[in-house]
Parts: C-alpha cells; sequence; structure tokens
C-alpha cells in the first residue's frame, strides 16, 4: 500500500491556476496541516540557484565557463584535478569526487553548517575520472562552484543568491533554514518510520541542496528566470543548451527546464515550458509521496 500524499501541488499557466492541492502534515505531533503557501526543502533543486549565482558573475565577467577551480580554490582541496573548470562543474562533467554519492549515499555528519564545515566535508575524495569525459552526477560539484562564488564575489553564499536570486525573483518564502530551527509555516521531513529527518541532513544546506521554498515562490521563480529578471537573456537560452543537462538546470524534453530534488523526508520537482508559460511544482515533506503523484503530473503536462 503506497503512502498517502504529504505535500503540495501547483499547476499554472502564465497567472491561471489549474491545479492547487495540500495535503498531508506539517508536523505530525501537532496535527498543522500543510497549506498551498507551507515552506518545504527541495534538496537539489537549490543546484539551480547556485548555477544562477554562478551564472550572474560569468554576465558580468567576473568569472568565465573556462576558469579553472584551482585558481579560485588555490590550496584547498587539491585532490582536484587541476585542469576543471567552471563549466566542468556546472554540467556534472567535472569527474571530482562526490562526498555525497547519489550511487552510494553516505550518511551526511549533522554539523555541516558553514562554509569552512563544508570545505572540510569535501576533502578527502579522490578524482575519479578526467575533466571532461562524461556526466556523472555531482553534488560536490555545486557546493565548490557556491565556495568560488563566495570568494569571487566576497559575500557569504547564502546572501548571493538571496541579492541575486531570490529577491529579483520576489520570492519571500524562500531562503536557507536551519533545519533544528525551523520557523513557523514550514513543514519537517519525515523518514519511513515516522522520525523526523533532523538527523539525517545538514543543519545548513549549501550549494547543493538545503534550501526552503514553496510552490507559488516557484511560478514566481520561472517568471523571473524567463523575463530576464535574474540573469541576462542570452545566458537563460545558455542554461537550456544540453542533451539531458544544462547549465545547472535539468533538459527533460525540447522547450522544457526543470529543477528538482530528493532526499531523507525530501521530494521536489518543479517542470516549466516557457512558450506556453506552464508551470507545475510537486513539493513534498515525504521522499516516498513524489513517485505516483509525479508519474501524473507528468502526463498531465503531456496533455496540456
Amino acid at each position: 500500500m503506497e503512502a498517502p500524499f504529504s505535500g503540495v501541488v501547483l499547476v499554472s499557466r502564465g497567472d491561471e491556476t489549474l491545479v492547487a492541492e495540500a495535503s498531508g502534515y506539517a508536523h505530525i505531533a501537532h496535527g498543522v496541516e500543510n497549506t498551498i503557501d507551507t515552506r518545504f526543502a527541495i534538496a537539489s533543486g537549490t543546484k539551480g540557484f547556485t548555477a544562477l549565482v554562478v551564472i550572474g558573475l560569468l554576465a558580468e565577467g567576473r568569472l568565465g565557463l573556462s576558469t579553472r577551480a584551482r585558481d579560485v580554490l588555490g590550496e584547498d582541496l587539491p585532490l582536484i584535478d587541476d585542469r576543471v573548470t567552471v563549466e566542468h562543474l556546472l554540467t556534472h562533467t567535472s569527474g571530482i569526487g562526490d562526498y555525497c554519492d547519489d550511487d552510494n549515499p553516505p550518511e551526511l555528519p549533522p554539523w555541516l553548517v558553514t562554509s569552512a564545515d563544508y570545505l572540510a566535508a569535501l576533502d578527502g575524495f579522490p578524482q575519479r575520472f578526467p575533466p571532461g569525459e562524461r556526466f556523472h552526477y555531482n553534488n560536490s560539484a555545486f557546493v565548490v562552484l557556491a565556495l568560488i562564488a563566495e570568494r569571487i564575489a566576497g559575500i557569504p553564499f547564502a546572501d548571493l543568491v538571496r541579492a541575486r536570486v531570490t529577491e529579483p525573483a520576489g520570492m519571500t518564502d524562500t531562503a536557507f533554514l536551519r533545519a533544528d530551527a525551523l520557523p513557523a509555516r514550514t513543514a519537517t521531513g519525515y523518514l519511513e518510520d515516522g522520525r523526523t529527518n533532523v538527523f539525517s541532513l545538514p543543519v545548513v544546506g549549501h550549494g547543493d541542496g538545503g534550501i526552503y521554498s514553496t510552490a507559488p515562490d516557484f511560478r514566481k521563480f520561472w517568471h523571473a528566470l524567463f523575463e530576464g529578471r535574474i540573469v541576462p537573456d542570452a545566458w537563460v537560452e545558455k542554461l537550456q543548451h544540453g542533451d539531458r543537462y544544462g547549465l545547472g538546470f535539468w533538459l527533460p524534453r525540447p522547450g522544457v527546464v526543470r529543477l528538482e530534488g530528493g532526499d531523507h523526508g525530501v521530494a521536489f520537482r518543479s517542470t516549466h515550458e516557457p512558450a506556453s508559460g506552464l508551470t507545475a511544482t510537486l513539493i513534498s515533506n515525504d521522499h516516498r509521496g513524489g513517485g505516483p503523484r509525479l508519474r501524473q503530473l507528468d502526463e498531465f503536462l503531456t496533455k496540456a
């Protein structure tokens, strides 16, 4: 028997809402129900924001796609190949060792809070293959991109995301939050045995995941992105170039872009079709709940 869905589904075309459903509980023990504007963790959906921060620096000429990570990292993370570039990191072709490999997911240390914490966690993982050889999804790559952005801009990464992505998009409910001190109107994630996920994820996320957001904020996000309010239009076009993955964004089929993430007690997917203005977002505080609903959502999108 499949677990009941706990989360939000929001589908819109432009400003017209087609589907708006909330179900389940944001906090089971206190009987707090999910609502359309409940905030949820989005896991790797954060990578799109990281990409946009980096792309903003690229557009300003402060970085280049060919900039070598080593030129910014200096002596830090010495096992990263000296040939790895910003483009390799953005496109999951860097081949660097991954501190959180999706093929063999570890239990991450819960003490991850600051950039220095993440820098220590990333150290000691050898290069897996030569840069540019092939695509292999890599969480460490996006933490490295965030560290690079911080050093180039001289601003903490969370502040960069706020200034360069969420504020221009009007995403007032989107931010990095402490998992052990969630504010009101924020869903706690739940594991299959009913425990919360507070000991299963870092305390504060970074470039590869950990932002909290709402389904309505993602409607704002896609509008802002394709109206050129986050990065210039030319770069919006460039980030969509690729076979199945562009610069920080999934490309499930021609003319469609997607961000998605999944982790302990987290399921998220937001898909946008710029030509029609169609946006579909599913966001859940139970990683099991996404599967059947995601398939239903994909069917809806192909027929809409």
